[in-house]
């Protein structure tokens, strides 16, 4: 502990010290508050694409499954999974006062709360408003606008398929009336995804049963698994897909995008670290008669060594710890700090005109913190080495020369 100082009349050691500590304090603590906020994105991310995207979706070999009510019942027999529900999904063309494309899903208004937050995203009307036979339709608001219709309007339906008549063959179209709008915050279901009774799908698109059955989990990240559990219970006649194969390359690019950002910082961690290279240094060099005095009683160079490893790690230990205390503190309070931002300096960071996301979401995960503060120590460790082994090679005779 006394050697963590310098002597008194050299205070600049001391204040180096302090500014390795702090600029250490400073890169763990952004590094925490980083991987946070990219965490709570990908959160934000997740809970809105799988709000209307099922965790696992079982369908049959053809176009399809005629037996679902049996298949639901044993999907729904798994101790993971919390519901299960049958969908018609196909791709039409709508038109109101424009024309645009979009996905059709056929649902059942009593059984699509169990495995979506469809029913809690309802701008205008409810859910429950699609009834078997009277053709009504729920419209994302921003599909909605590029057709320019609203609750009340019609808008007709074409499907790509074709239906042979005396004048030749025409595609299929339907008149739906608009009975809700909502909106999930996500841009590829609200543009482009128009909900129907799930019975209009199947007359609508000329089809024996439900696409698929879509399943929601207790744990999403178990989907595979589970999938795997219940393509071999069900029979070769089925295939099991899990969330991770139809927005795989979405998820691998937000984990990619945060594995590089965790590699900037902790460059700038190590910068942080490896100023105690040079507050190190000029500590051996500001005690090199000691070193020539305890040489000359006989103490090892490694215990040399040690020593000044040992005040490096504590320097650098102090500096963790307060990085690792402020991170936290700021990871942990950051959406209400960005707030207080906004209301005193009357700015706005993400404004929800232009942003799906509008707030600053943060997730810490003491994970992460545990791997960042063994990051930032194995960093001082190694930048105590140099200095340490110079310490230890310090020969007495030429240290005390002058004294």
């Amino acid at each position: 502990m006394r050697y963590t100082r310098a002597k008194r009349r050299n205070h600049f050691i001391s204040f180096i010290s302090l500014v390795s500590m702090f600029g250490l304090a400073v890169g763990v603590m952004a590094l925490i508050a980083v991987i946070s906020v990219m965490n709570g994105f990908e959160k934000e991310l997740t809970a809105r694409i799988l709000g209307m995207f099922a965790h696992a979706t079982i369908s049959g070999v053809d176009d399809s499954v005629r037996d679902w009510p049996n298949v639901v019942a044993l999907a729904e027999s798994s101790p993971h999974v919390l519901g299960a529900a049958p969908f018609v999904e196909r791709q039409a063309l709508l038109q109101g006062t424009r024309v645009t494309g979009a996905v059709i899903r056929g649902v059942l208004p009593e059984a699509e709360p169990r495995v979506s937050e469809l029913d809690r995203k309802m701008l205008k009307g409810r859910l429950d408003d699609l009834k078997p036979g009277a053709f009504g339709i729920v419209l994302g608001n921003e599909l909605a606008m590029q057709l320019g219709v609203g609750v009340g309007d019609k808008v007709t339906v074409i499907t790509p398929e074709v239906s042979a008549t005396p004048v030749g063959a025409i595609p299929r179209y339907k008149r739906f009336d608009v009975v809700g709008i909502f909106s999930v915050g996500f841009q590829e279901y609200d543009d482009g995804l128009a909900v129907i009774h799930l019975d209009d799908a199947e007359r609508l698109f000329r089809l024996d049963g439900p696409s698929g059955i879509r399943l929601k989990l207790d744990d999403l990240f178990r989907a595979w698994d589970v999938g795997r559990e219940l393509a071999q219970r069900l029979g070769r006649f089925y295939r099991v897909q899990d969330w991770r194969e139809g927005h795989a390359n979405f998820f691998t690019a937000v984990a990619m995008e945060k594995k590089v950002m965790f590699i900037i910082l902790s460059l700038i961690v190590a910068v942080a670290a490896f100023n105690l290279v040079s507050t190190l240094v000029m500590l051996v060099t500001d005690k090199q008669a000691d070193i020539a005095i305890l040489r000359t009683l006989g103490i090892a160079p490694g215990s040399v060594m040690a020593v000044f490893m040992i005040q490096g790690i504590i320097v650098g230990a102090f500096g963790i710890l307060l990085g690792v205390t402020g991170g936290t503190l700021l990871a942990t309070n950051l959406p209400a700090l960005v707030k207080w931002i906004e209301r005193t300096f009357h700015v706005e960071f993400l404004s929800p005109e232009v942003y799906y996301i509008s707030e600053v979401p943060s997730d810490m995960h003491w994970s992460d913190v545990g791997w960042i503060a063994l990051v930032a120590f194995l960093f001082c460790v190694f930048a105590t080495l140099y200095p340490a082994r110079r310490a230890a090679r310090t020969q007495p005779a030429a240290a005390l020369r002058y004294e």
